[in-house]
């Protein structure tokens, strides 16, 4: 048995690795233990069509590498910036494969030593709040702390009769010529889903993509989760009659009828409308959840109501379980479908701040901070700096926030970078006055494509900003008091008159205490071509 570790990582994936590399700088004791035969193993499977839709754009315009990170959605964090997912392939798109090679290479060149064929097969804990971590080779760790990072590989099977007739993406045929002038039915509305069914459109007599609920686009939402793009092909044979549709309904039950199935859809927006239809597969895409069968009665984590995730506080630990943390695409039930947490482009930056706080809480490293002058225009340069190059603050919009807490009489700032925003609340706020900076999108138009956007000569209304923009608030022991919205920008470079002008009001308001009551001013908007300028979106 293997003893006196600060913790047992189990998986060694893009987010066990990455944990892994931060918590060897740290020059802490861990194990990472990894079921398969090479790091990353689940990408030698998924995506199953093997186009990944994390962006690798590879030529920006730009010098600064933490810059560039913005638009780099697969490379993991490093002190060295190598390597970088570019180093691999340029494809925009890049192929599930050349990933699997990138992450060998990050593993082999930080030298993060993996356990390879090593599958867990149960988790305990003790009496004591030790951890104890079986293989099914019966070697064991023991640990203080655990951080899961299996991420979500069971698949989630709906609970409908017949569910056991049906395929999953996780194990139906990649080759579409198993599916000549057959009629298939896909439930899911997510890019696996849509994936699948671009496949098929060649081969497939008829296709039809069900779930209850409206397709949520990721252009319109923000989520790179919804649909994207370079899956929704199939949605022009739907609306242009080629003998595909896309239905909000639900699959009340699938049934055998003769050599094929037959499915009862009880539709969502028909009148309560129910017909059953023949179809020769089912496949399902319904997503993935996490596997509990590893844990014992004695550390198994509370999970959502739909059982795919567990349960965490806003540093990422099991509500349930003390000194159980979770990385990786588990780290997204603190914002589901809303951030960034459940992809290597937020969770990466979710990871070095969960080794951070594990180090403040366990090992006596206080969380970094910058030591800021107080004057507005010292607060105000720092802010600028930080909206202008974070990678962190643009990955994760609205999630992840610099804090800066302010002290008024010695005339100084403490500013700390990329702590969850619920996190802040939690454990930063009572501290006296605290400004916060993220960056958000505004709300959310009919049709992302065509409104009316605030012009620069009417930064006074950055409110009303619709793209990607910096918002400051201030908090006075604890109780929020005002907010600041700094006007969009076409390339996303707040450093002009109406942007940094009614920043540096603003702070000298805060510090003489008079900010501005919260909550922005709103004025009803209309639809209109947009005039052409720099601080609109086009």
């Amino acid at each position: 048995m293997n003893k006196d570790l600060d913790y047992v990582i189990i998986g060694a994936g893009p987010a066990g690795l990455q944990t892994a590399y931060f918590l060897k700088k740290a020059g802490l004791s861990f194990k990472i233990l990894e079921g398969g035969s090479e790091v990353g193993a689940f990408f030698r499977k998924f995506p199953r069509h093997r186009k990944m839709i994390s962006i690798n754009k590879v030529h920006t315009g730009v010098e600064e590498e933490e810059v560039k990170l913005r638009w780099d959605w697969n490379s993991l964090l490093s002190d060295e910036l190598s390597p970088l997912l570019r180093d691999f392939t340029e494809r925009y798109f890049p192929d599930a494969d050349d990933f699997v090679r990138y992450l060998k290479t990050f593993q082999t060149r930080h030298a993060v030593d993996v356990e390879l064929n090593t599958r867990v097969s149960k988790i305990t804990k003790t009496k004591a709040g030790t951890f104890v971590v079986k293989a099914a080779d019966d070697r064991s760790w023991t640990s203080k702390r655990i951080i899961v990072a299996t991420g979500v590989a069971e698949s989630n099977i709906p609970a409908f009769p017949g569910a056991d007739l049906c395929e999953t993406y996780a194990d139906v045929s990649v080759d579409p010529k198993q599916f000549v002038n057959q009629r298939v039915l896909i439930l899911g509305k997510g890019n696996s889903a849509f994936e699948t069914a671009d496949n098929l459109v060649e081969t497939a007599a008829v296709i039809h993509v069900a779930s209850p609920n409206p397709l949520r686009f990721a252009w319109k939402t923000h989520f790179v989760g919804d649909l994207r793009a370079c899956n929704n092909n199939v949605l022009d044979t739907y609306q242009l009659k080629l003998q595909n549709a896309v239905i909000d309904g639900t699959v009340a039950s699938v049934k055998r009828d003769g050599t094929g199935l037959a499915a009862e859809i009880h539709y969502s927006h028909a009148n309560g409308e129910v017909e059953t239809i023949r179809y020769d597969h089912v496949i399902l895409c319904t997503g993935f959840k996490l596997d509990v069968s590893i844990f014992d009665d004695s550390c198994r984590p509370s999970l959502t109501s739909d059982s795919r995730f567990p349960v965490q506080t806003s540093s990422w630990e099991s509500v349930n379980v003390p000194g159980m943390f979770f990385a990786g695409t588990l780290m997204q039930q603190r914002d589901r479908k809303k951030y960034m947490s459940a992809f290597i482009h937020g969770f990466r930056y979710n990871i070095r701040t969960l080794c951070r706080v594990l180090q403040s809480r366990y090992h006596g490293v206080p969380l970094p901070a910058a030591q800021v002058a107080g004057s507005a225009s010292e607060l105000g340069g720092a802010l600028l700096a930080q909206m202008n190059r974070s990678s962190a603050l643009w990955q994760q919009p609205g999630f992840l926030a610099d804090a800066l807490i302010v002290d008024r009489r010695a005339q100084s700032g403490r500013y700390f970078e990329a702590l969850p925003a619920d996190y802040i609340k939690d454990h930063l706020l009572e501290s006296g006055t605290v400004l916060t900076l993220t960056l958000e999108f505004g709300k959310s138009q009919a049709d992302p494509f065509f409104f009316e956007r605030v012009q620069r000569e009417d930064a006074r209304n950055a409110a009303d900003s619709t793209f990607l923009h910096p918002i400051v608030r201030c908090y006075e022991r604890g109780r929020l008091v005002s907010e600041h919205h700094v006007l969009e920008d076409l390339a996303a470079e707040w450093k002009e008159p109406e942007h940094v002008n009614p920043l540096q009001a603003y702070l000298e308001g805060v510090l003489s205490g008079r900010p501005r009551s919260p909550g922005p001013t709103k004025r009803p908007r209309r639809a209109t071509k947009p005039r052409s300028n720099r601080s609109a979106q086009v």
